[in-house]
């Protein structure tokens, strides 16, 4: 028995409902990062697909910023990663936290 061996999905379920691949997330050369294509990011990082140190090699991220995506998703889903509005969906979830 091999033990210690990581095992990696060929596909995990996008942010949309669409299945991700290594040759469906995003290319590395990304330089403009719409709300989608970092959701698709974070989804493969939870499904297994890659690892947040995979991920920040890739797209060359730091893992504050990764992590900050991660963070804004669990709050406030997609539209929590617009960079728009972020100080908006910050103070809501400071608010509630006070509730």
């Amino acid at each position: 028995m091999i033990e210690n061996q990581k095992i990696r999905p060929g596909k995990v379920i996008g942010p949309l409902g669409e299945q991700l691949t290594l040759e469906t997330l995003p290319p590395p050369s990304t330089t403009r990062w719409v709300v989608r294509r970092k959701a698709e990011v974070v989804a493969a990082v939870n499904g297994g697909l890659l690892s947040v140190d995979d991920v920040c090699a890739r797209y060359g991220l730091t893992v504050e910023e990764f992590a900050s995506w991660q963070r804004a998703i669990d709050r406030s889903g997609m539209p929590g990663l617009r960079v728009t509005r972020i100080q908006h969906y910050k103070s809501l979830y400071e608010r509630q936290q006070k509730y």
